[in-house]
């Protein structure tokens, strides 16, 4: 999961970032409004945290101008105010949730997993498909014959083929959503990371599989 951290704060950011890192999310980090337009409309985000004030362009302003075209990513704000008018502004604005300063790292956290269930629907933390499932609070792929707490990023691509059980998902689009736009990752760093996944699903006796598609990408189905 994709997160743009926009906070002009930087001793904070690097904390974040840090945080965010470690519970398997990917950052990119910026510390202005500007910048956090500019990559808002030239990537693609799961959820985005703006701090409200930032130099250059505010956060409910950046906010404002998202929801004008039609952008409609999660959004958090982090706000050292405690008045009122700032989080009414910002959530008829469109803000999905409001932090006030300071936080603890968990309340952040659970923030976002509360954003993203409401987003995409889901009533718990955990994807299931066939035999295997994969909580997304602990990081944990289990079945009945194990479990395995996975990296960033075989947790990152697994939730992603969870996701879209079935449905093809192209090496550029793994490459895009976990790694970045700006990424100078090579291609086959994508089927290193399957391969590892597909190691533990066999290990844990999956009735689930990765398929390659050649020259395609990748599909997550039933095993036949």
């Amino acid at each position: 999961m994709r997160v743009l951290l926009a906070e002009d704060e930087k001793a904070l950011s690097k904390a974040l970032v840090t945080i965010l890192e470690r519970n398997n999310y990917s950052v990119d980090a910026v510390y202005d409004g500007e910048s956090a337009l500019e990559y808002l409309e030239n990537d693609n985000y799961d959820i985005a945290i703006l701090d409200i004030m930032m130099p250059k362009i505010d956060g409910l302003t950046v906010l404002k101008n998202v929801r004008k075209r039609n952008n409609l990513i999660p959004i958090l704000l982090l706000t050292a105010k405690s008045e009122v008018d700032d989080k009414v502004e910002g959530l008829d604005a469109g803000a999905n949730d409001y932090l006030a300063k300071p936080f603890h790292s968990k309340e952040l956290l659970a923030r976002i997993r509360a954003i993203i269930r409401t987003q995409t629907g889901q009533s718990n933390s955990k994807l299931s498909m066939g035999n295997i499932v994969l909580d997304q609070t602990s990081f944990e792929l289990s079945s009945t014959a194990g479990n395995y707490r996975l990296s960033n990023k075989e947790f990152q691509i697994l939730e992603l083929l969870m996701s879209n059980p079935n449905q093809l998902i192209s090496s550029e689009r793994f490459l895009e959503k976990i790694w970045g736009y700006d990424s100078e990752a090579e291609i086959n760093v994508v089927w290193v990371y399957i391969s590892y996944l597909r190691k533990k699903l066999t290990a844990l006796h999956a009735n689930i599989q990765i398929k390659a598609v050649r020259n395609a990408g990748y599909v997550l189905e039933q095993k036949k």
